[in-house]
């Protein structure tokens, strides 16, 4: 039986919620060994939403990320606000091991890569994708304000836009009226899926958001936020849960 019948299942049997569904069901796949990805076949492409909150795209080799806000702690420790130098290490030995396990031949940071101006923390970046092979690429937001030769230091081609396939990669999203010709992927915005459930319970998760001429990507940094989207009706909403990517909508 399908998870999420077997699922729903569970909770009409038991009386429960959508949000004890939702981590029953990340427990049931973590339990039986599940894909460490969600497939979502999409405008002709196969994606795999990976409970990092990325996306990879096998027929192109291509691994997409937003908004890892790497040197925030570093940033925040320098005005006197005490943040753990273990963000930065959990962020980059994270992005260490998607690299790894999916040896993309290109690899796309679609903006707000650094936080804010330059600190130690972009050394440490350097030096880890620098022992990459493949083609890196920075799609520049609204938070990096690097020099051209910290870009060049990290051998990354820097963009405004790219097209990947069916795909117009940009940091931020699309104004209510902007008109494009292709889908947007973008980042910038964190977005996060608000779950009730009995009791007064509330559950916060970050989610990838598909909607009709766009997706977010949920935020890469573990120290980043969220904000809390209402999904349009038509929208397709797919939470990370307990180290799963799960559809919620």
């Amino acid at each position: 039986m399908p998870y999420e019948k077997r699922a729903h299942s569970f909770l009409l049997q038991n009386g429960l919620d959508l949000l004890h569904g939702i981590l029953y069901l990340a427990l049931l796949m973590i339990r039986d060994g599940a894909l460490p990805y969600l497939k979502f076949p999409f405008l002709g492409e196969e994606l795999w939403l990976l409970p990092q909150k990325a996306i990879f795209l096998p027929q192109r080799s291509a691994l997409l990320l937003a908004d890892l806000h790497i040197g925030k702690s570093s940033h925040f420790r320098q005005h006197g606000i005490p943040v753990s130098s273990g963000v930065m290490n959990q962020d980059l030995s994270q992005l260490d091991r998607l690299y790894q396990t999916y040896q993309p031949d290109k690899t796309y940071f679609m903006g707000d890569l650094f936080h804010s101006s330059y600190n130690k923390e972009w050394g440490y970046f350097c030096e880890l994708v620098c022992a990459w092979e493949g083609k890196k690429v920075l799609i520049k937001g609204n938070h990096d304000i690097l020099k051209s030769h910290h870009y060049e230091q990290a051998e990354l081609h820097v963009l405004h836009q790219a097209m990947l396939g069916p795909f117009l990669l940009q940091h931020e999203p699309l104004d209510m009226v902007e008109k494009v010709d292709h889908y947007v992927i973008a980042g910038h915005v964190h977005p996060g899926i608000g779950l009730i459930g009995g009791g007064r319970q509330k559950l916060r998760l970050p989610c990838f958001h598909f909607g009709k001429r766009q997706a977010i990507l949920p935020a890469f940094g573990h120290f980043t936020g969220l904000y809390i989207i209402t999904p349009e009706k038509e929208d397709t909403i797919f939470a990370v849960a307990e180290g799963q990517v799960l559809q919620v909508q």
